[in-house]
């Protein structure tokens, strides 16, 4: 890998360790997404600084060049996270269905025992 794009790659994976990091110190971050991004960014520091190692796995991929294994590695990340993110977003829709159908239920039931009160 050419000694600049190493040296770029090296920073943005440390800059993104350190800034996830600092999102979950500051509680802007649940610890359960923040796994994915900081696992994410030490393979891509590894990667950046094992040559040999990104070059075993550019030949076993098959690709030409190493910047297209790291594209294609961040890409199915990205995918990944996609998925994610869906699933989570359909528990809590599903979630905030059941609460709201809970509770119409209880202002309902409230609702009949006021009238019943007052009669």
């Amino acid at each position: 890998m050419p000694p600049r794009i190493q040296l770029i790659a090296v920073a943005l994976s440390f800059s993104l360790f350190v800034y996830v990091f600092e999102l979950v110190r500051r509680r802007r971050l649940d610890i359960e997404y923040s796994l994915g991004w900081l696992l994410a960014s030490a393979v891509i520091f590894v990667l950046s600084i094992s040559s040999s190692l990104l070059a075993w796995i550019t030949s076993l991929v098959g690709a030409t060049l190493f910047t297209s294994t790291l594209f294609f590695f961040g890409l199915m990340f990205l995918i990944l996270i996609c998925l994610h993110f869906s699933v989570r977003i359909s528990a809590l829709s599903n979630q905030v269905r059941r609460l709201s159908q809970e509770l119409a239920l209880q202002h309902e039931r409230l609702e009949r025992e006021k009238t019943a009160g007052s009669s």
